[in-house]
């Protein structure tokens, strides 16, 4: 009998292996060898090498790398928190006329695919010679800037794309989470005289929280280990915009795939593994705990 559940689950158990375990071991293993374009077949074990490298080597642009990743995680769940809390506050407002239509509209950032919207504010927006930006900067007077070709203004070009993508999920689960608070606290509070950042404080945030704290939590994972964003508005091949901009992921992919570094890529793999296990390990206790 104790055999049959192990038979069931036989077959999820060997894709398991399959598409989870063997990639991360075959990565370990790989992270731990001379592996590159000219040692491709005959690469040997060099041991912990590529590791020393990317954490000890101050020009090998791996802390830089997680530095600003760390930045773009905290500077964007600060934000998306903050814009989405209050866009779902205002949203769930008393006497506010077509709010399905609004929560409608809010979504479409959200629903629409990520390298369409990526395309329209590389081009639509960012452009230089006829973006909407240089249009208005234009309009006032002022000369043509090309936001994508410095490294802060880059980085804040990204943040606002992601912002304007993620916003809309960070404001769909807070409004569901608004809907689960008893009206009737905040009827008795204005009885009591509380005023309106009374309220939030002591009725509204302390009742979304236990909703909120999953919801944060994988938007920081998402957040932390991002692509798509950085590397197709400012390193795309053909699209290279002049940015010394990196994340701990497009470090990755410039050694793997520019550099054909793979020991390397495959170590800075390992350690950005490394920190999520570790980031979920300390954010399932602290929910636990909650």
């Amino acid at each position: 009998m104790r055999k049959k559940p192990w038979l069931y689950s036989a077959p999820a158990l060997l894709l398991i292996l399959i598409v989870v375990v063997f990639p991360i071991g075959y990565t370990a293993y790989i992270s731990l060898t001379n592996m590159n374009l000219y040692h491709w077949a005959d690469f040997r074990v060099i041991g912990l090498s590529n590791y020393v490298r990317a954490l000890f080597k101050f020009d090998s642009g791996f802390l830089a790398a997680l530095l600003t990743t760390l930045l773009w995680t905290v500077v964007n769940m600060a934000l998306q928190l903050f814009c989405g809390f209050w866009i779902a506050l205002g949203l769930n407002a008393k006497g506010l006329h077509l709010r399905r239509l609004y929560k409608t509209l809010l979504m479409l950032p959200w629903a629409m695919p990520a390298y369409v919207s990526i395309l329209l504010w590389r081009v639509g927006i960012f452009n230089t010679e006829f973006g909407l930006l240089n249009q208005w900067l234009t309009a006032l007077g002022l000369p043509k800037y090309s936001i994508l070709d410095n490294t802060v203004t880059a980085f804040l070009a990204c943040l606002a794309l992601n912002l304007w993508m993620a916003l809309p999920f960070m404001i769909a689960t807070i409004d569901g989470a608004l809907q689960s608070v008893d009206a009737s606290l905040y009827e008795s509070a204005t009885l009591d005289g509380a005023g309106f950042f009374q309220k939030v404080r002591f009725i509204t945030v302390p009742g979304i929280r236990a909703i909120i704290a999953p919801a944060a939590v994988m938007t920081t994972f998402i957040t932390f280990k991002q692509f798509d964003i950085v590397y197709l508005l400012t390193q795309q091949k053909g699209y290279m915009t002049g940015a010394d901009l990196n994340t701990v992921i497009t470090y990755a992919y410039q050694n793997a795939f520019v550099s054909n570094n793979y020991g390397l890529s495959s170590a800075v793999s390992m350690l950005l593994f490394v920190l999520i296990i570790l980031f979920s390990l300390a954010t399932n206790r602290s929910l636990r705990e909650e």
